[in-house]
Protein backbone atom coordinates (compact mmCIF):
# COMPACT_ATOMS: atom_id res chain seq x y z
CA UNK A 1 0.00 0.00 0.00
CA UNK A 2 1.50 3.35 -0.71
CA UNK A 3 1.78 6.29 1.41
CA UNK A 4 -0.93 8.13 -0.10
CA UNK A 5 -3.20 5.67 0.48
CA UNK A 6 -2.23 5.04 4.31
CA UNK A 7 -2.70 8.64 4.15
CA UNK A 8 -6.24 8.37 3.19
CA UNK A 9 -7.33 5.85 5.23
CA UNK A 10 -5.71 7.68 8.25
CA UNK A 11 -7.62 10.78 7.16
CA UNK A 12 -11.01 8.77 6.51
CA UNK A 13 -10.84 7.60 10.39
CA UNK A 14 -10.17 10.85 11.80
CA UNK A 15 -13.05 12.54 9.95
CA UNK A 16 -15.28 9.03 11.27
CA UNK A 17 -13.80 9.83 15.08
CA UNK A 18 -14.71 13.51 14.57
CA UNK A 19 -18.43 13.14 13.62
CA UNK A 20 -18.66 10.54 16.49
CA UNK A 21 -17.11 13.09 18.82
CA UNK A 22 -19.29 15.80 18.01
CA UNK A 23 -22.60 14.03 17.64
CA UNK A 24 -21.75 12.87 21.88
CA UNK A 25 -21.34 16.67 22.42
CA UNK A 26 -18.17 15.37 23.62
CA UNK A 27 -14.64 17.71 23.65
CA UNK A 28 -11.27 16.37 22.65
CA UNK A 29 -9.83 16.07 26.15
CA UNK A 30 -13.14 14.04 27.59
CA UNK A 31 -12.56 11.45 24.94
CA UNK A 32 -8.86 11.48 25.85
CA UNK A 33 -10.00 11.48 29.17
CA UNK A 34 -12.31 8.70 28.78
CA UNK A 35 -9.81 5.98 26.70
CA UNK A 36 -6.29 7.26 28.66
CA UNK A 37 -5.24 8.81 26.00
CA UNK A 38 -3.57 12.33 25.75
CA UNK A 39 -5.64 14.91 24.07
CA UNK A 40 -3.12 16.10 21.43
CA UNK A 41 -3.08 12.48 20.53
CA UNK A 42 -6.89 12.42 19.79
CA UNK A 43 -6.75 15.60 18.03
CA UNK A 44 -3.62 14.01 15.88
CA UNK A 45 -6.40 10.93 15.35
CA UNK A 46 -9.00 13.15 13.81
CA UNK A 47 -6.54 15.11 11.77
CA UNK A 48 -5.17 12.07 10.31
CA UNK A 49 -2.05 12.10 11.37
CA UNK A 50 -1.48 9.24 13.87
CA UNK A 51 -1.63 5.56 12.52
CA UNK A 52 -3.87 3.91 15.69
CA UNK A 53 -3.05 0.36 17.33
CA UNK A 54 -6.07 -1.93 17.54
CA UNK A 55 -5.95 -1.69 21.10
CA UNK A 56 -6.42 2.13 20.83
CA UNK A 57 -9.38 1.98 18.11
CA UNK A 58 -11.05 -0.16 20.94
CA UNK A 59 -10.37 2.28 23.17
CA UNK A 60 -11.87 5.20 21.52
CA UNK A 61 -14.73 3.19 20.23
CA UNK A 62 -15.22 2.37 24.19
CA UNK A 63 -15.11 6.18 25.11
CA UNK A 64 -17.52 7.05 22.28
CA UNK A 65 -19.62 4.02 23.04
CA UNK A 66 -19.69 2.31 19.42
CA UNK A 67 -18.49 -0.66 18.15
CA UNK A 68 -15.20 -0.82 16.93
CA UNK A 69 -16.45 -1.44 13.32
CA UNK A 70 -18.40 2.00 13.64
CA UNK A 71 -15.70 3.27 13.45
CA UNK A 72 -14.13 2.23 9.93
CA UNK A 73 -17.11 3.65 8.20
Amino acid sequence: MDAARQDEIKRRFGTRVRELRKARNLSQEAVALRCGLDRSYVGGIERGENNLSLINIHRLAEALGVEAGELLG
